[in-house]
């Protein structure tokens, strides 16, 4: 395949698309004007709509006949208004939503089979995309016209976040009663009757794997444009809504560059959460006293009162245990 491109955004997700297109015969070139193909993987709305609508942006720097490939997790609306307005400036846009199959895997990116595409957009654009984007993920997965991409990718989404937080929060049930009761039958030590995403997260919390090219980062740029999605057609989601304020307040405390999996630390003890550089007192500075719960920590980090810290006015949650 011989095709010239350009890319823009997410370095990590940069470096594994250029590897693969230049494995594939393509050639990187920072000239936008003459690139065949224009590829982007932004973490936000904002700096994504920079990236083609900035009187810089890519529409405007874009050579006629250039193909927009957009990985990012966005909007339905967004992606049809790109396509739109790629019609009107003799462009073609392709909107393709990366999905990471096992979020847990410390190479995330380094398997074409660990990375789907749900491709939407025009017919043509899509044929011409295809092989661009066969060469970056294991399945290409067509949903239809311009929108239908972005559609699945937050539905998709919606469902992966529960089943992640879900199986976080039952092995913090595990992992408090197992403290609590010496005398537990072996039998129930770990989380039983787990989905696939689910025992993926959990065999990365047992086992300390807490570090991934998958970050909380990319997990929350997901699941915003999820809600973002929702909040077009004034549906309101609240599960979603409280998973986010839960991953919003992981990278508070410095865990956005995590894998997912480190969602457990913020349910387990200071002292471990401090091991892996997350600090609580930055929430403490962004939402108030909200650390109280763990007045009751020993020096060496374990809580034998077993409060529950409340965490001041951050929104959506009343409590956490501070175990």
């Amino acid at each position: 395949m011989e095709l010239s491109f350009v890319y823009s955004g997410n370095e990590t997700v940069g470096a594994m698309v250029v590897s693969r297109l230049e494995a594939a015969g393509c050639t990187r070139t920072d000239d936008v004007a003459h690139a065949e193909a224009i590829i982007t993987y932004c973490t936000s709305q904002t700096a994504l709509e920079d990236a083609y609508f900035d009187e810089q942006g890519l529409v405007q720097a874009a050579g006629k006949g250039a193909l927009l490939i957009d990985l990012s997790a966005s909007t339905p609306s967004f992606a049809r208004e790109l396509n739109a307005v790629a019609v009107v400036s003799d462009l073609m846009s392709v909107e393709a939503p990366l999905v990471v199959v096992d979020v847990a895997r410390a190479d995330a990116f380094g398997d074409r089979d660990n990375l789907v595409c749900f491709v939407g957009g025009d017919e043509e654009a899509v044929a011409e995309a295809r092989p661009v984007l066969e060469a970056i993920a294991g399945t290409v997965q067509e949903t239809g016209g311009a929108g239908s991409a972005q559609l699945a990718r937050a539905a998709y989404t919606l469902q992966t976040t529960a089943q992640v937080i879900s199986a976080v929060e039952a092995d913090a049930l595990y992992r408090a009663v197992r403290r609590s009761s010496a005398s537990l039958d072996q039998a129930t030590e770990r989380v039983g009757a787990a989905t696939p995403v689910a025992e993926q997260v959990l065999a990365a919390v047992n086992t300390g794997r807490f570090d991934g090219m998958y970050t909380v980062e990319m997990f929350m740029a997901e699941l915003s444009a999820a809600l973002t999605a929702a909040d077009d057609v004034d549906l309101i989601l609240p599960q979603a809504e409280a998973c986010l304020h839960l991953l919003e307040l992981l990278a508070v405390i410095g865990g956005s560059d995590k894998a997912p999996a480190a969602l457990a630390l913020v349910y387990g003890e200071e002292k471990t959460c401090a091991e892996q550089g997350l600090d609580w007192t930055r929430a403490e500075q962004a939402y108030g006293d909200v650390a109280e719960g763990f007045d009751d920590l020993d020096d060496d980090g374990h809580d034998h009162g077993h409060d529950h810290g409340s965490f001041g006015d951050y929104p959506g949650y009343g409590a956490y245990s501070a175990n």
